[in-house]
């Protein structure tokens, strides 16, 4: 899918130069190679981010495209030679890499705009840090809810309508969605990452409903075929099919919608690790952070970065992060494999 046309005069240009000085032509260029989304956040980076830094720092870029755990698994293989200098990874799985001894902290002498990055995205010892943040909550066809007399949903419990009766797609565990909706379900219950029994019966309650479960994190086929008229989704794919003129909306449910965040790491043993550092720090110049929100919907993670109105509406924006909570993904990874059994034999029968 293409990504959203960045505002008009927006250029990344002054913020490159900002981060990694003049460019200095007579120099060999080095390769940067970074792993990361592909999709519509691929060719966002390689539209609004990449040709600024590659010509400020003299440099060239390689990207290499592939899911958060395909990513972890390639820094795995090369351990022992990393081949890759920056990793593009969901704050989960990015845990894991952390365990894994396979990111390095950053530098704060060369990653300067560190210090404007809200709480919810900065990392344990600045290993790593989020430089786009968006929301697990609920989507649904306002169209067909309007015509069949449904209230529009407020909370997870709110998935259990009868009405919506093999008009759900419930998101697996085995992605980011199917463990939002059991966090939150967990939580309703009086539960949490620790005691997570609470959550398994909530989404139990829902799964009823279900006409699939989603693996691929991408359910827009269901809602465009219309196989589905709700969902457990993200918000910034919610508003990327909205502004297709599909008629979705997305909620923060009323007992919190959980954080997404996308970190950008620095490879441990990376072969440019100085013009890592200093792309990481080119990531969260304010400008960076407007060309995403306005690619992507993702929201801004450096503090006082200005989006117009009608884009700030649309993305989670800092006075919608303060109500996220932070995750135990310490907690959560380790008893993730035990979940998905128990997911697997009592919620996906």
């Amino acid at each position: 899918m293409k990504p959203r046309p960045l505002a008009a005069g927006l250029s990344l240009s002054a913020l490159a130069l900002a981060s990694c000085g003049a460019p200095t032509p007579s120099a060999a260029p080095d390769t940067l190679v970074i792993a990361g989304y592909g999709g519509s956040y691929e060719e966002a980076f390689k539209q609004s981010v990449i040709p600024a830094f590659e010509k400020s720092c003299s440099c060239a870029v390689t990207y290499i495209a592939g899911s958060s755990t395909d990513t972890v698994a390639k820094l795995k293989a090369q351990q022992a030679a990393p081949q890759i200098d920056v990793a593009l990874i969901d704050d989960g799985v990015q845990n894991q890499a952390v365990e894994a001894g396979l990111l390095a902290p950053l530098d704060p002498a060369a990653v300067t705009n560190l210090g404007k990055v809200i709480d919810l995205a900065r990392l344990p010892g600045d290993v790593g840090v989020g430089f786009s943040l968006n929301a697990t909550g609920i989507a649904y066809n306002t169209d067909y809810y309007a015509a069949n007399g449904l209230p529009a949903p407020k909370r997870l419990a709110d998935l259990e309508d009868a009405r919506l009766k093999g008009k759900l797609v419930m998101p697996s565990i085995t992605q980011t969605y199917g463990l939002g909706a059991l966090l939150i379900a967990a939580k309703v219950g009086g539960g949490s990452e620790r005691e997570i029994d609470p959550g398994f019966e909530g989404v139990k309650k829902i799964a009823a409903n279900a006409v699939t479960f989603d693996t691929t994190a991408d359910v827009s086929n269901y809602f465009l075929q219309g196989q589905a008229v709700a969902s457990i989704w993200g918000n910034s794919r919610v508003q990327t099919l909205a502004g297709k003129g599909f008629p979705i909306a997305f909620v923060y449910p009323e007992e919190g919608a959980l954080p997404l965040i996308a970190t950008v790491n620095v490879v441990t043993g990376a072969p440019h690790s100085g013009l890592a550092q200093k792309f990481v720090n080119a990531l969260l110049e304010p400008s960076a952070q407007q060309a995403m929100a306005a690619s992507n919907f993702n929201g801004p993670v450096v503090e006082g970065v200005e989006l117009d109105p009608a884009l700030a509406e649309k993305v989670v924006g800092q006075d919608r992060a303060v109500k996220l909570r932070k995750l135990d993904w310490a907690t959560i990874n380790e008893n993730r494999s035990a979940w998905t059994d128990r997911w697997n034999k009592e919620v996906e029968r």
